[in-house]
């Protein structure tokens, strides 16, 4: 499997043993796409996931085959093509993201979770300025996630998506995974920043390309990690957001960094190459917490 020859290799590169970077290897496919049976043995069906517990997931060797009927967040479908960004009924069946909207408006069977519209519009996320308590998230002091809806909309139009949406389904699989191959559009990795450091050093060293990263507030994973890189062709970063953190449980000391698939194999040839002047184990906290010397 090319994904576990490369990120066996760019481990390797880092010369710390047991060293473990959490990465996901992520596969888009479109409508007209034939979606192979061991993927579709990945649908979850019982439950709703969003992205970035799918990311979660596959780092720890659990695949995860997401659509629109089992995306738990509305926001990752719209990015991911899966989904009407204008759509403006609301997807069926309780979604986990909107749950929690649910669960903190006490409204019950009375709560009318919002539409993909209301996302895109930026209603959802200016929800106290736009008198909107039943699409907060922590209770009546909840700010909203932008001060007005104008602001949300900005912020909106800056995040990549791919629509009109094009998707039926995106696979998400670790490096370990060992069926028959799938060749992936974009590779996400959790990094420490130390770790990000010695990364960007190894791919720029062949390139000489700067990496201009886009941080978005919210829909890190699904936008900022997969939709860019997929629509860019180009590396992005991102310092996470408010799902990953809270939903998928992304530790304080992680980073993001979507890596298109085209651009993978020289990044990891960058890190072999660069190996002698970039010696990573002498970067201050490069090893793991537990590998570190006590005082």
């Amino acid at each position: 499997m090319q994904y576990k020859e490369l990120y066996d290799r760019l481990v390797r590169s880092l010369e710390i043993p047991g060293m473990n970077i959490p990465t996901a290897f992520v596969r888009l496919y479109k409508h007209a796409d034939s979606v192979p049976g061991q993927v579709l043995e990945y649908n979850v069906e019982e439950e709703t996931v969003t992205s970035c517990q799918a990311i979660r997931h596959a780092t720890h060797g659990h695949p995860v085959y997401l659509t629109q009927e089992n995306s738990g967040c509305i926001a990752a479908a719209i990015s991911l093509g899966l989904v009407d960004k204008n759509q403006t009924e609301p997807l069926p069946r309780p979604r986990l993201y909107t749950e929690l909207m649910k669960t903190q408006s006490n409204l019950g069977n009375g709560f009318k979770p919002p539409s993909p519209a209301q996302f895109s519009s930026g209603e959802v996320y200016a929800c106290k300025e736009q008198g909107k308590p039943s699409f907060c998230l922590f209770g009546a002091e909840d700010s909203g996630r932008f001060k007005n809806i104008e602001t949300a909309r900005k912020a909106i139009n800056s995040m990549a998506a791919i629509q009109p949406p094009e998707m039926q389904g995106v696979f998400f699989f670790g490096p370990d995974y060992s069926r028959e191959p799938v060749v992936p559009h974009v590779v996400v990795m959790a990094v420490r920043p130390v770790e990000l450091t010695r990364i960007i050093q190894g791919y720029q060293f062949l390139t000489g390309d700067p990496i201009n990263a886009v941080l978005s507030p919210l829909r890190a994973m699904d936008s900022d990690l997969i939709a860019r890189p997929y629509l860019t062709g180009k590396i992005n970063v991102s310092s996470l957001c408010l799902g990953a953190r809270l939903v998928a449980g992304f530790e304080g000391d992680r980073m993001g960094l979507g890596v298109p698939w085209k651009s993978f194999e020289k990044l990891v040839k960058g890190m072999e190459a660069s190996r002698t002047g970039f010696p990573f184990s002498r970067y201050p906290g490069a090893k793991p917490f537990h590998d570190a010397p006590k005082k």
